[in-house]
């Protein structure tokens, strides 16, 4: 009479645990999500977790048990706006295997993908410009976004044809984000229609880069141009 004793059969007490924790999963998710529509629309200066907690119809205190602060809340910015990115651009990788096209493709995708932030940037920048802010790019809090976008210049490197050494293959995405976060600064500042200073820096940079990456290839300059790309790394350390 004990053969089903213990197999197959849930404690009672697991059905209102489950369903706690399917609403504590919505609750993060509204506010997640109203936080991120008020991001686009206020930007970072006039977005605070009181306005977050109204909009979402939560109070203040379960915002900030989900959320402690409001830099949480833009980490999740900063990775769905990633994401998109990564989605962006990931499509249009597919049509092409030319090494410093797919850099073009991710460096004007990310470009595009920001746009609707630049009337916000230097709120945001502000923010984040400190060596001790947790929305540093370089901070340990980035790094869930980071590696979304390092991850992206690593698949268009890989999925380039060129004949690089190894080495500087695996190096090269890291510097070449590097790169991307000086290019998002300029284009924050940038007031000219369209952006069209940055893309003129942009396509600039790419040409240079046409005609510097072969030299690679030379035993004569591999060794300085690997210790170049080091010394850029160590930025990234």
């Amino acid at each position: 009479m004990f053969e089903n004793e213990g197999v197959g059969i849930e404690p009672e007490a697991a059905e209102p645990k489950r369903r706690a924790g399917a609403k504590a999963e919505r609750t993060r998710a509204l506010i997640r999500d109203t936080a991120l529509a008020s991001f686009r629309e206020r930007g970072y200066d006039d977005t605070t977790l009181r306005l977050i907690a109204q909009e979402a119809g939560v109070s203040l205190g379960n915002a900030y048990y989900y959320f402690p602060t409001k830099n949480h809340l833009v980490q999740e910015l900063y990775a769905e706006v990633q994401r998109e990115h990564r989605a962006a651009a990931t499509e249009l990788l597919a049509g092409s295997d030319e090494l410093v096209d797919r850099l073009g493709i991710v460096y004007r995708t990310g470009l595009a993908t920001l746009e609707p932030f630049h009337a916000f940037a230097p709120g945001f920048l502000t923010a984040a410009i400190s060596p001790r802010s947790p929305l540093n790019p370089l901070a340990e809090d980035s790094a869930e976004a980071r590696e979304l976008a390092v991850g992206l210049f690593r698949d268009a490197v890989a999925g380039a044809r060129h004949s690089l050494p190894d080495d500087l293959a695996r190096s090269l995405p890291e510097v070449f984000w590097l790169a991307y976060l000086l290019l998002a600064l300029f284009w924050a500042y940038d007031r000219s229609p369209g952006r069209e200073r940055t893309l003129r820096l942009l396509d600039g940079g790419l040409r240079l880069l046409g005609l510097a990456l072969p030299l690679a290839r030379l035993p004569l300059l591999r060794r300085p141009l690997r210790e170049l790309v080091e010394l850029v790394a160590a930025v990234r350390a």
